[in-house]
């Protein structure tokens, strides 16, 4: 873990060398390369929504994902990647419209990828981000919609992280929550989960959106010398209940980013020493979020890291949470 002069891999398919190349591909044109990496991903959930979100991100101006969906119109693989497509496209438009044109075309391709493959959760997590986004503030009738989608989609997959950080994200008080309701939420889930599972850094994503929110409307009398991560137990319990507990050889596909928000909280609540595993295992995938709510999410990472690697080298001492 050396000190030195450290580059950040930007890219969004992370340690996906797979999935860099499909990019390419796409890029280009070429929808084999998507075909054959959905159809090989297989019941991975996790990769296979991690793998879809990252394509439909590239396929929003290009015509890859459409042109597939035309050769292939009974492809589940199509169809879901289809889906995310059109539902980056409908949000072009602006949130909180209601029902639109742009919308019932996603919802439409959710539903026809649905039953190409009953047991994908990932058009319901669409349907989820669709009705976050188009639905109007608090409104109760879209809201009993995003509770009938969710129960669809964890009887396909209860634990699944995807689904849990966008039904956090409509319970903000940016979007469709209360502040009280989103850290309910985040606890309630918790206590749930099987220890192992990333779920457990929920309550740091509700912190960091809370902070968030806070700069953004009291910044000036808030200030960015209060950290709400000093002495919160939130990390702790992040700690030993998933980061602990993992699979360090199988990390989930989103890893990257539930291990930033680990080092972050770490990194603000001073515990460096601690931190340096986080770093250690993020290695150059720095996330903006949620660094970038404090400043400059590249230049946070690198300060911070530097820190953690300075503590953390010259003593040799263990690392782990303590009292």
């Amino acid at each position: 873990m050396a000190s030195r002069a450290f580059d950040l891999d930007r890219h969004p398919a992370r340690d996906d060398a797979a999935l860099r190349t499909v990019i390419e591909d796409a890029a280009m044109g070429r929808w084999e390369g998507a075909r054959e990496l959905l159809s090989s991903t297989g019941a991975d959930w996790d990769r296979r929504i991690f793998r879809l979100q990252v394509l439909a991100r590239g396929g929003v101006r290009l015509t890859f994902a459409d042109t597939w969906a035309q050769a292939e119109p009974r492809s589940p693989h199509a169809l879901a990647l289809l889906a995310n497509v059109l539902a980056l496209r409908s949000m072009a438009g602006g949130r909180g419209r209601g029902l639109n044109e742009a919308m019932q075309e996603a919802w439409s391709t959710c539903d026809a990828a649905a039953e190409a493959l009953p047991s994908d959760p990932s058009p319901y997590l669409v349907m989820l981000a669709l009705t976050r986004f188009h639905s109007p503030p608090r409104d109760r009738e879209w809201r009993a919609t995003v509770e009938q989608v969710w129960k669809r989609l964890i009887e396909c997959d209860p634990w699944n992280r995807e689904a849990h950080h966008e039904l956090l994200t409509y319970l903000f008080p940016s979007w469709h929550g209360t502040g009280g309701e989103v850290f309910h939420w985040a606890q309630e889930q918790c206590v749930h989960a099987p220890r192992g599972l990333p779920l457990h850094v929920l309550p740091l994503v509700a912190l960091a959106e809370s902070h968030r929110m806070r700069m953004e409307v009291d910044g000036d009398r808030y200030g960015l010398t209060i950290h709400p991560w000093v002495d919160n137990p939130s990390t702790w319990q992040a700690w030993e209940n998933w980061w602990d507990c993992r699979a360090p050889r199988r990390p989930h596909a989103a890893f990257h980013e539930d291990a930033n928000y680990l080092a972050h909280a770490l990194s603000f609540g001073g515990r460096h020493l601690e931190a340096a595993d986080a770093f250690d295992a993020i290695g150059p995938y720095a996330t903006d979020v949620p660094w970038g709510y404090c400043g400059d999410a590249a230049k946070l990472f690198r300060r911070h890291r530097g820190w953690a690697m300075k503590v953390a080298e010259p003593s040799g001492q263990g690392r782990g949470p303590r009292p």
